[in-house]
């Protein structure tokens, strides 16, 4: 089994959709599948290393992807898949590589292809031309794919949730010391701290949270973690009863003394695949405050944080009431279950072996 995977989203490139690309790439190679990456770069220069090569957009993406094509076609009878992993131009380019070629196309949908591209009148007929073009369909929320079949209804879907390789992701004592410190310079005495926690964009959720944060005047301080979306700063500079702190974007890593700093971390999406911020504080203990959209609704439940229908304002306000007002004991239970949980069922493993039999069954 050999694939040829046309993505966007490919490390060096920053953001969770990077780092999932990676994660799959690699744990189908531990498990045996040749994977040749090509990474469609908005911003990297043409080069090739093992296993990956680096294909600039540039200011002309229809001659590169033309061109590429022409690279490709000496050698295209040495794979047996192509994989589209997300974003426009692999969605655009996988599906007429897949007939060109005679070989059956594999679509990974993320979750923002398909919320927003299904409404985008540039980004519509792509998204549709790829799912009705694949031998299958890959989703990473289980109520994405009866959506996916409604729109493609000939094309077999599959869920794979996303997963988290956790022998690494442990917070180190230096950095609890550190995220100590700095809630005792910043964060008032009696206060609870809820992250945000990645690109805060606006189906992320972030206004919604901070008016049920000011209408409840609740001991919060809330650490936005990331890039805000328009208009955030303004609202907050409106309700200075909101305590908050706002920090740049991160990397994963760096990330780790943000995660130990919070008691919760809050995921209030109108609309979401999985996001790796859920599964990374789940993983660490900490409870999740996270609306039912996408993948969030196969995570959080009451047993391991404070779930509330994406979208309802009073929902949500009732949500975070509950998280204010919750003891350190309720949230170390929670915390522990929500460990469990990602242990359990969002492993790396179980990730892999999702893939390997869509893989298996598409010949």
């Amino acid at each position: 089994m050999r694939l040829l995977w046309i993505t966007e989203n490919f490390p060096p490139s920053p953001g969770g959709m990077a780092n999932s690309c990676d994660r799959i790439v690699r744990g189908l190679r531990g498990a045996g599948v040749d994977v040749d990456v090509v990474h469609l770069s908005r911003r990297g220069t043409a080069q090739r290393v093992t296993g990956v090569r680096t294909v600039p957009l540039t200011d002309d993406p229809e001659h590169t992807l033309r061109l590429l094509w022409t690279g490709l076609a000496p050698v295209i009878g040495d794979y047996t898949h192509i994989v589209a992993f997300g974003g426009t131009y692999p969605l655009l380019s996988a599906p007429v590589y897949a007939a060109w070629s005679g070989l059956p196309l594999i679509t990974l949908l993320r979750g923002n292809d398909f919320d927003t591209g299904m409404f985008s009148l540039r980004r519509q007929p792509v998204v549709l031309e790829a799912l009705r073009s694949s031998a299958h369909v890959c989703v990473v929320a289980a109520n994405t794919a009866p959506l996916v079949s409604a729109l493609a209804p000939h094309t077999p879907v599959t869920w794979v949730a996303n997963g988290i390789d956790t022998t690494e992701w442990r917070i180190l004592p230096s950095e609890r010391r550190e995220a100590q410190a700095w809630r005792d310079r910043h964060v008032a005495p009696g206060k609870r701290t809820v992250g945000v926690i990645g690109q805060l964009k606006n189906k992320k959720g972030v206004r919604l949270l901070l008016d049920a944060v000011a209408a409840g005047r609740h001991d919060l301080h809330v650490i936005l973690a990331g890039d805000l979306e328009p208009g955030i700063g303004e609202f907050l500079a409106a309700h200075p009863e909101i305590a908050y702190t706002a920090l740049p974007f991160q990397d994963r890593y760096q990330l780790l003394s943000v995660y130990a700093a919070c008691d919760l971390v809050a995921l209030p999406s109108f609309y979401d695949g999985l996001p790796n911020v859920a599964l990374e504080a789940a993983a660490l203990g900490i409870p999740l405050l996270a609306s039912d959209a996408g993948g969030l609704a196969d995570l959080v439940d009451d047993t391991i944080g404070f779930p509330f229908p994406a979208g309802d304002p009073h929902a949500c306000r009732a949500a975070v009431h509950r998280a204010a007002n919750a003891t350190a004991d309720q949230l170390a239970v929670l915390g522990a279950a929500a460990e469990r949980r990602v242990l359990d069922r969002f492993g790396v493993a179980a990730e892999t072996e999702g893939y390997l039999k869509v893989l298996a069954a598409v010949p």
